[in-house]
């Protein structure tokens, strides 16, 4: 086994401290000489992680299939002075294959003292959001304007890790080496990427809002209400997308809500129908103690379909019962809506269920 340690400049993208304490933060790529654990080998583990100098890489090189198990035991050694393990879709393919690769030799290790944070894992939720075909390391870095020159994949690199063996050819080596540790400095220059989750999940605070107009091709005019939000995160990248109640443009630290309003005649249906009367003619519910001086052939017991009154106003959708009272187009209606006026937002606890219901 070959053990090579550098010194690392942890790029200034994304502040480390928000994925847990520096010093127990372990960044970590694999290559390997195929993708089943079960019949293929882990020939290079490279690590970044701070140390008392400062930043640093390290990287363990099996020279030999048979060092190999070297390879696994110093990494997962290393490991133990760690709590946070960092990785790119490790979940899916790194962790399971280091862990076939330690049955197959005997060792007795798991992940179990670190906890993961897989960057895939963690923006795949907002794929569409990102508005990005591929989640592939690469596509993230293209998304983010970062153009890495690397001529080389890790499946290309097998065959040269092979010639390398019959060879030991120092030029391969120094190829297989570079490659590694060029995926290591890409990492945490993707980590910038994990500003959207922490933006679309953390808190935001009430900038604007204002009622707007839009029109139709036909000319006609609906209300439409802006919600400008202010969060403590800065998106790398501006972002636009369309969810079923709003368009949404996230831009720097600001989330830019763009939301349809209903101008129209909607129902408020009372829960307690038994207490209610349904006037036929008026089309509306009173209450019993006034509907007994209605003649009888102008109302009707009230069923929980007919016990509402009506209102036209201009509503804004909503999840039932953030808002009272809360109007239906009908009484089965799936859609909850609330009348609209300026000041509804000034509550923060009642904004931030909004922006959750708009987000999900």
């Amino acid at each position: 086994m070959i053990t090579e340690t550098h010194p690392f400049l942890f790029p200034d993208t994304y502040p480390p401290e928000r994925l847990g304490p520096s010093e127990k933060l372990l960044f970590f790529d694999i290559e390997t000489t195929g993708f089943s654990g079960d019949y293929h080998q882990v020939y290079l583990i490279g690590c970044v992680f701070s140390g008392p100098e400062g930043w640093e890489l390290i990287q363990w090189f099996a020279d030999s299939p048979e060092s190999e198990k070297e390879v696994l035991t110093a990494f997962f050694e290393f490991l133990k002075g760690f709590t946070t393990l960092v990785h790119f879709n490790g979940d899916g393919f790194d962790i399971p294959f280091l862990l076939k690769r330690c049955g197959a030799w005997g060792l007795p290790y798991d992940f179990s003292t670190a906890a993961g944070m897989d960057i895939y894992k963690k923006i795949r939720p907002y794929r569409k959001v990102l508005g990005m075909e591929s989640l592939k390391q690469k596509a993230v870095e293209r998304f983010l304007g970062i153009f890495r020159q690397d001529p080389y994949s890790g499946g290309q690199l097998i065959e040269v890790y092979k010639d390398y063996l019959l060879t030991h050819d120092k030029s391969l080596y120094h190829m297989l080496m570079l490659h590694n540790r060029e995926d290591l400095e890409g990492m945490p220059l993707i980590l910038p990427v994990l500003c959207y989750p922490d933006f679309l999940e953390g808190d935001f605070r009430l900038k604007e809002e204002k009622l707007l107009k839009k029109v139709s091709i036909l000319g006609e005019e609906s209300p439409v209400l802006c919600l400008i939000l202010e969060s403590c995160v800065t998106l790398p990248q501006p972002v636009s997308w369309e969810t079923k109640t709003a368009f949404c443009h996230g831009d720097g630290n600001c989330l830019e809500f763009r939301i349809d309003l209903a101008n129209d005649t909607l129902k408020y249906f009372y829960p307690d129908y038994e207490n209610y009367y349904y006037l036929v003619y008026e089309d509306m519910a009173v209450h019993k103690s006034v509907g007994e001086y209605v003649e009888r052939e102008a109302r009707k017991k009230a069923t929980p379909q007919t016990c509402y009154t009506k209102k036209t106003s201009v509503f804004l959708p909503q999840p039932k019962d953030l808002f009272s009272p809360a109007f239906k187009k009908d009484y089965k209606g799936k859609c909850s809506f609330a009348e609209y006026h300026p000041g509804l937002f000034e509550d923060r606890k009642v904004l931030m269920e909004y922006v959750r219901y708009v987000l999900e």
